[in-house]
């Protein structure tokens, strides 16, 4: 069985048939398409005991789309965390504002950031000016919810392709901290002099960085190209690789960051 997100128009694997009719058409929905396998799973019997309630720690997860795609149709991914510990998580899933994107011959379309080239590879042009813009976006929220109460320990920044390239630029230039930053599919979005503008608290926030060995659309040595990047920075980074994987998310990968992220959540006091 396939969740679809709003706007996906075909599987991956279907995008050189597509090309061939529409290339423009093909950019938007490859980028776009968070394709998630969901798994027929026995249900989880958790505790719904105001005591189990009032111990969970206070969280914020914001999830960032990719190309093309929105937040509202990336929702049912918070469905998948039945664990008690996120009955009192707060979700976020923003959507890009519309821009022309350059890989689609100067489209408009939800974007973050311009996207020079597709498929993405290692050594892509970067947008640095554009990622900086959409960094200070997702600081905002960030701030909002810490301003509101929430520790800083118990943010979490997730996001595929586009949004995952967002993703590693804003928890790596944030001045404080953050519980982890969650990579599905994407790259580095800057170049390594901008290391150097890595505030030092940031350093200490952990990244999983989830990757599709079969990408074509960001391919595998993008992401390949993360964790040396990181650790030349000083940065921890859990890289996992999934075997015939496309340009997609599957079931497995969302299981373990839910796991990932239950390791690293703060306690209530």
């Amino acid at each position: 069985m396939y969740w679809r997100t709003k706007g996906s128009a075909c599987r991956t694997r279907d995008m050189h048939s597509i090309l061939l009719t529409n290339p423009m058409v093909l950019l938007a929905v490859i980028l776009g398409s968070t394709i998630i396998f969901i798994l027929f799973l026995q249900p989880r019997h958790l505790s719904s005991s105001p005591k189990s309630d009032s111990m969970a720690a206070r969280s914020f997860v914001i999830w960032l789309h990719g190309l093309g795609d929105s937040g509202p149709a990336n929702e049912p991914i918070k469905t998948l965390f039945r664990s008690s510990e996120f009955r009192n998580t707060k979700w976020s899933f923003p959507s890009a504002p519309e821009n022309p994107v350059t890989c689609n011959y100067g489209m408009r379309m939800p974007s973050w950031f311009d996207i020079q080239e597709i498929p993405v590879t290692a050594d892509s042009p970067k947008a640095e000016s554009d990622v900086l813009k959409a960094v200070q976006n997702v600081h905002a929220m960030i701030d909002k919810e810490v301003a509101a109460g929430t520790d800083p320990n118990n943010v979490f920044v997730c996001g595929f392709s586009q949004g995952g390239a967002l993703t590693l630029a804003s928890v790596l230039l944030y001045p404080k901290k953050l519980g982890g930053g969650a990579v599905f599919s994407g790259w580095v979005p800057f170049n390594s002099s901008m290391v150097e503008k890595f505030p030092e608290d940031a350093k200490k926030t952990p990244i999983l960085w989830s990757h599709g060995m079969a990408d074509r659309t960001v391919l595998f040595e993008a992401g390949q190209a993360g964790p040396p990047f990181l650790q030349q920075a000083g940065v921890t980074c859990e890289f996992k690789a999934y075997p015939g994987l496309d340009h997609s998310i599957s079931n497995e990968e969302l299981q373990f960051l839910e796991s990932w992220i239950k390791t690293r959540l703060q306690s209530s006091s």
